[in-house]
């Protein structure tokens, strides 16, 4: 399945470890909050039991430097603020980029299906069920491998998504959800931040996510 440090990626991978053995994908695009982001990953995989293990984690590249604009926001490492609109915030060609890169390490590795965390009101192009049935038609295609893309929360909420990790006992205060790390610790201040205190708010679960700093507004 394809896993970032985030709490989506990270509560469905240890939802699929209820099932099955899983095997974490992560693709590194050169963006500027990945090592915070991998350091996440990294100790989640190495501390949370589940009745399948996690396999070793297979760190893949595909840098977009090269074709994403200098002056984009994820590159110049400078996130949207606090409460910027979630379209506001879209990586083009994210999810093409990541299941590309992870379609072809699943051929050789003989792998069938790549799970992927995309929750319920995503409003970008690339995480909708028809982009996810053309894009598992064309890799299968392409690379002349079975492949089925999974996207079992698409008919959740990230509040949903926060219930059903408590209820897996996965430790929520490992995952990053922010744009902007400091060290081990969200920044508070950007989108995707802001996401995350609401969706815990809405949730009723204890957010102990550590905070760099918070809007004057939201302390």
């Amino acid at each position: 399945m394809l896993v970032s440090g985030g709490l989506d990626s990270i509560v469905l991978a240890a939802s699929e470890a209820q099932r099955h053995d899983v095997q974490p994908i992560y693709v590194s695009c050169g963006l500027p909050w990945e090592p915070i982001e991998l350091a996440f990953l990294a100790r989640f995989l190495a501390e949370y039991r589940a009745p399948h293990p996690f396999l070793s984690l297979a760190r893949l590249e595909q840098p977009v430097g090269d074709v994403y604009p200098k002056t984009h926001w994820a590159i110049r490492g400078v996130p949207p603020a606090y409460d910027t609109a979630d379209e506001d915030v879209y990586l083009v060609g994210r999810n093409i980029t990541l299941l590309t890169k992870a379609g072809i390490y699943c051929s050789f590795a003989g792998l069938h299906r790549i799970a992927v965390g995309q929750l319920q009101g995503n409003p970008f192009s690339d995480a909708t069920p028809e982009f996810f049935s053309a894009m598992a038609r064309a890799l299968s295609l392409g690379l002349n491998h079975r492949l089925e893309i999974a996207s079992p929360f698409l008919s959740k909420n990230k509040a949903d998504v926060i219930r059903l990790g408590a209820s897996l006992r996965v430790p929520l205060e490992l995952t990053l959800s922010c744009m902007n790390p400091k060290e081990s610790r969200h920044c508070g201040a950007c989108n995707k931040c802001r996401e995350r205190r609401d969706a815990f708010r809405a949730s009723g679960i204890e957010d102990r996510t550590v905070y760099d700093r918070l809007p004057a507004s939201h302390t």
